[in-house]
């Protein structure tokens, strides 16, 4: 079992940065894949990005790679997402998952989840 809260959302204008991060409860989460997902209004949730256990391998949704970086420090049990030229599109409420493997783009392969949080990019 792991528990996941996110910290770190908020608003800023469109070019500003965030960073996001996910803190898990549990001795082995440093043997879990994570990944970031969000949803916006009327919208599936989406992957963004993920991270395996090690940190040695990381995947992103295409329309934010070269602005957001994913990260995991296991010492300290969080994953980040450092969010940088934030663009409107990118508004959404984000989520925090861990998964047995990965990182893997499907939902369905995180079987536990954070209650989100918010990120507003005004224009």
């Amino acid at each position: 079992q792991v528990d996941l809260v996110e910290s770190g959302g908020g608003s800023v204008q469109a070019g500003g940065s965030l960073r996001l991060s996910c803190l898990a409860s549990g001795r082995t989460f440093s043997s879990y894949a994570v990944g970031w997902f969000r949803q916006s209004a009327g919208k599936e949730r989406e992957f963004v990005a993920g991270i395996n256990w090690s940190g040695s391998s990381t995947y992103y949704l295409d329309s934010v790679k070269g602005r957001f970086t994913i990260s995991r420090d296991n010492a300290k049990n969080t994953v980040y997402l450092q969010m940088n030229s934030l663009k409107p599109e990118d508004a959404a409420v984000y989520y925090c998952a861990a998964g047995y493997s990965g990182p893997t783009t499907s939902r369905y392969d995180y079987p536990y989840w954070g209650q989100g949080t918010q990120v507003t990019v005004s224009s």
